[in-house]
């Protein structure tokens, strides 16, 4: 029987050695890579039977790593399981569109991993009561009957009460050295330590609160003790000097606060003017900033390809994507209009046909049929045009259209719905069109014409609900 093999990708060496502990117990070789990229490398020659990979690394990260091995053919259907402490039903279904089959988190059990390997059939289904039960039993005592277990489950992930300090040290010393080795020894001393600098944290705050309030009853004890100020003395007569002394005093103040009242009514002049040219200024930046970020999003919109991140719902469509001159329709950033799209009906249980339309754009063309043909630079004249049309498109036989990676995605989509999403390719004809062509005229220019022909040349989504 042929051993059948997993790759782990993890850059923490306790994270990979616990898995590849557990992995080991089902006769399941493990091969390790510390990073995305060295994983990458690895898959170049050899082909593991499931990838449990790690989503934050230095470099390539888990989801970058996911995408590259799903558009490979050659790895495309190794299965991926992602191996690491993010979670939440946003993650999961972020990293199923982008091709896991599910998430790992890095608290397990090692019955949850059994279970993994089950549907993936890399092991047949051997669970016994037994191996839910990890806890080492010393010799001449009696085994519990029911464990508590240490880790999470990847199916109900609920919140670890961490313990105190000592009740933490109990426990390393009832469960003594895990036969695990000094791999898993350290990993365990290193959750204790974390654990209890936790419980040392709590501990230090609460008993600050409760001095500042200690300190604070002393306060107001002390200041109910202390005895009543005296009367206050009644001043005795002044000599008249004092009178002429006082008004010269009183003239002067009245002085000095009228040259400040002048000076407060410059500066309020002042800040008031300065606030509303600083007010003028941020609307002005503000309008600048949404200028470039609307002409930046556009930008980025026609340089992708990809128009439809957004539900078309008054054109009755699920999704749209524009599909530059020359390029094949099904692949590259339509494939990722697609599976977004088929994850979200299977999220919502979709059950019917998923009909998947490339439609052909007209473009303002110069060249020749021997030589080939290519978009005429943006101020020709459309009269000056060889060729308006898309012989990159009617020249390609339907199956051409398609990508590998597409028909992969595709039977990937019917396998996992079982059968619930069924996508049928069509053809459409380029008069068939998303927005009108302009009319032409002596003035209209190749960049009018070629920028309405790209918005024809796209492929569309509809999605038809089983009667």
């Amino acid at each position: 029987m042929v051993m059948k093999r997993a790759l782990i990708v993890d850059d923490s060496k306790s994270a990979r050695a616990f898995l590849a502990r557990i992995l080991s117990k089902y006769e399941i070789g493990v091969d390790t890579a510390e990073s995305a990229e060295q994983a990458i490398e690895y898959l170049g020659g050899q082909r593991p039977d499931v990838i449990f990979m790690d989503h934050l690394m230095p470099g390539m990260d888990g989801f970058q790593a996911v995408q590259i091995i799903k558009n490979n053919p050659r790895t495309a259907t190794i299965p991926i399981m992602m191996y690491t402490s993010q979670e939440g039903e946003l993650y999961v279904g972020q990293a199923r569109a982008l091709g896991a089959i599910g998430v790992l988190p890095k608290q397990i059990q090692p019955t949850d991993v059994s279970k993994v390997l089950y549907q993936l059939k890399l092991i047949p289904d051997r669970r016994t009561d037994e191996q839910r039960s990890f806890e080492a039993v010393m010799p001449g005592e009696r085994a519990p009957e029911a464990t508590v277990p240490a880790m999470q489950s990847p199916l109900a992930a609920r919140a670890p009460v961490p313990p105190t300090p000592a009740a933490a040290a109990e426990v390393s010393v009832a469960a003594g050295p895990p036969s695990g080795g000094a791999e898993l020894r350290a990993m365990i001393e290193a959750i204790v330590r974390e654990h209890a600098t936790a419980s040392r944290r709590s501990i230090t705050a609460h008993f600050d609160d409760q001095a500042a309030r200690l300190i604070q009853d002393v306060r107001g004890a002390v200041q109910e003790a202390l005895p009543a100020p005296p009367p206050p003395v009644a001043p005795r007569a002044s000599a008249p000097w004092g009178w002429a002394l006082a008004a010269l005093l009183v003239i002067a103040a009245g002085a000095l606060g009228a040259l400040w009242w002048r000076e407060v009514g410059a500066n309020r002049l002042l800040t008031a003017e300065l606030t509303a040219s600083r007010a003028h200024g941020e609307k002005l930046d503000a309008r600048i900033a949404t200028l470039e970020a609307a002409e930046a999003a556009r930008a980025d919109d026609i340089a992708s390809g990809v128009l439809a991140s957004r539900t078309l719902a008054d054109a009755g469509l699920l999704a749209r994507a524009l599909v530059p001159y020359g390029e094949v329709p099904l692949a590259n950033d339509r494939l990722a209009v697609v599976r977004e799209a088929l994850a979200k009906l299977a999220a919502d249980s979709f059950r019917g046909e998923v009909e998947v339309t490339t439609y052909p754009g007209r473009f303002c063309l110069v060249g020749n049929a021997t030589e080939g043909w290519s978009l005429a630079p943006d101020d020709t004249p459309v009269s000056r045009c060889g060729l308006i049309g898309n012989p990159a498109f009617d020249g390609t036989r339907p199956a051409q259209r398609e990508s590998l990676a597409f028909a992969n995605l595709v039977a990937e989509s019917r396998r996992e719905s079982e059968g619930a999403i069924d996508v049928r390719v069509a053809t459409g004809t380029a008069d068939d069109t998303a927005v009108p062509y302009p009319a032409i005229s002596s003035g209209l220019t190749a960049a009018d014409w070629n920028r309405a022909g790209y918005a024809n040349n796209r492929v569309e989504l509809r999605a038809r609900p089983a009667p």
